[in-house]
Order: C-alpha cells, then sequence, then structure tokens
C-alpha cells in the first residue's frame, strides 16, 4: 500500500524513449461527487476528465502553471471543466450534474451518450501574455481516445490514454484512475509496435484497480519489458482554492452599475464557488464599500 491514498507515478522506459504517468484517484474523484451531488453518470464523466487533468497538469513545469481541459457539449451533459496545476492539485464542476441515462450497449455508464457531439479545449496559463489553447472535436466522448487525439493532432506526440471509474450500488466511487504513455520522437518502431501490442491489451483501468493493481505495477505490466524506471511519486487531491479574497475581485469586476443595483436592493448577496460550492455571503455594507473600488 502507498503512503497516499491518491497519488501519481512518472515514469520512463526504453531508454526514455517512453515517459508514462500513473495514477489512483478513487478520493479525488469521491470528493468532486460528493460536492457536485452527481449522478452516477456525470460523476463518470468528471470522474476520468479529472483523473487525465492531474496526469496532464503534472506535466508542466512551472508552480504557478495552470492547465484548463474545458468540454463543451451537446449532449445531456451540456460541458465539463476542469483545472489542474503542476503539483498534483485539480478541481473541476459539470455543467449539468444530475443526468440520468440508461446503461450503454457494454452495460457501462454511457459517458458518450451524456457528452455527445462537442469540442475538447486544452488552455495552459504559463504565464505568457496569452495562454496555449489547443481545440479538437470529440471522437468518442468517451474521454480517454477523445485526450489520445489531442495529444496526437494538438501536441503531435502519439500517446495511449486510459481512464476509469468505477461506482458502488450506492454511487460512490469504487475505483478511479488512469494512465497517459507516451512517445518521444526518436522511438525505435520496434519498441512503437511492441508498446501497440501491449496497450492493446489493457481492456480496462477499472477491472486492474479492482485486482489492487497500483500505479506502479501498473506501468511495471505495461512497460517492464521495455526497462520501466518510476522517476517520481507525488500526492494528489481534489484542491478548491477559492476565498473571499477572490470572490470579492470577481464581484469588483462586474462594474459599479450592477453592483450599485445590488446596493441598492438593500440585501446580503449569495456567491456559491462553482468548484467546492463554497458560499460566501456579502452584506450591503461590504457591497458599498465595494463599489467605492469598483471600476466603471
Amino acid at each position: 500500500m502507498s503512503e497516499y491514498r491518491d497519488y501519481m507515478v512518472r515514469a520512463t522506459a526504453a531508454d526514455r524513449q517512453i515517459r508514462a504517468f500513473a495514477v489512483t484517484s478513487k478520493e479525488l474523484v469521491e470528493q468532486a461527487r460528493i460536492y457536485h451531488n452527481t449522478s452516477p453518470v456525470i460523476t463518470a464523466a468528471l470522474g476520468r476528465l479529472l483523473t487525465g487533468g492531474v496526469m496532464m497538469g503534472s506535466m508542466m513545469k512551472g508552480e504557478k502553471d495552470l492547465l484548463t481541459l474545458q468540454i463543451k457539449c451537446a449532449g445531456p451533459a451540456k460541458g465539463l471543466t476542469v483545472t489542474a496545476d503542476s503539483l498534483g492539485n485539480v478541481k473541476g464542476y459539470p455543467h449539468v450534474p444530475d443526468v440520468m441515462l440508461p446503461p450503454n450497449d457494454k452495460g457501462k455508464l454511457d459517458v458518450g451518450g451524456a457528452l455527445g457531439l462537442g469540442i475538447l479545449s486544452v488552455i495552459k496559463d504559463m504565464g505568457l501574455k496569452e495562454p496555449y489553447v489547443g481545440q479538437v472535436a470529440l471522437q468518442t466522448s468517451e474521454i480517454a481516445e477523445d485526450l489520445t487525439y489531442y495529444f496526437a493532432t494538438s501536441e503531435q506526440v502519439p500517446s495511449a490514454v486510459g481512464l476509469g471509474v468505477l461506482m458502488n450500488r450506492d454511487n460512490t466511487v469504487k475505483q478511479a484512475g488512469g494512465f497517459i504513455i507516451q512517445l518521444m520522437p526518436y522511438t525505435d518502431e520496434k519498441v512503437i509496435s511492441a508498446l501497440e501490442k501491449k496497450v492493446a491489451k489493457v481492456t480496462s483501468v477499472t477491472d486492474l484497480l479492482e485486482q489492487g493493481v497500483m500505479p506502479e505495477s501498473l506501468l511495471e505490466q505495461m512497460l517492464g519489458e521495455f526497462g520501466v524506471e518510476v522517476t517520481e511519486k507525488m500526492p494528489v487531491q481534489y484542491s478548491c482554492n477559492c476565498s473571499k479574497e477572490r470572490v470579492t475581485r470577481a464581484i469588483a469586476s462586474i462594474g459599479k452599475q450592477d453592483i450599485q443595483e445590488m446596493v441598492e436592493a438593500g440585501e446580503s448577496i449569495e456567491v456559491n464557488c462553482q468548484f467546492c460550492d463554497k458560499r460566501y455571503v456579502f452584506t450591503p455594507d461590504e457591497l458599498k464599500q465595494l463599489l467605492k473600488g469598483a471600476k466603471r
């Protein structure tokens, strides 16, 4: 057992021709389910995106770098948003938390049906003037394949992405986790074909987790023959950094006229954080103070 409840490992294999990430994310997906009171299919969809997001966030270099994964879609889910940093923190929210759908033809939660056609945007804010934005059309809307397609087309990095969320009968999260395996530009053709065969054998991430396979052993199973070397292990968690100060700044940015209307209403207003549902109350006196500092 790991000393971390949810954790991620980074590894290299085949003399650094392969880089890999694997994570167990049950606790953070369950935390998201509690915050947003999501239905099983939305728990699975958001859980997969959170799991992919926390691994992709760790690929960034700077401590202040932020990655946002945004899905806008035509299905009943409408969309999902996930934000991750490079330190193992991730948060997210669904646009419609209570979508209910029958299982798909494989008897699994129908994430593809909940999302339908749509666009995946990957936004990397690395402290430059403009964030990097990559966009792809959803391929299967099952999320792992969509991230695989994103890496191949927007970043030109051949990748294999596996993500899974398994629910208990009481709709709590039983297992969650995933992996991302990527080929460096100089990878030998023999390594590529051998790896493709290995990845094809992995039918379900959650089946492996149910068998007690942890991130290190998951990568060992997939990459062992290539000489896998774990280079880092880090805890990951659902973490929201909202604060009254941040919410105050957000209200101040909406402009004087709107704040004036709130003041004239003479009632306290309540603002909920989208990511953790924490409530922030602003009294009429606090709104008057805000009005003095507001622009326009």
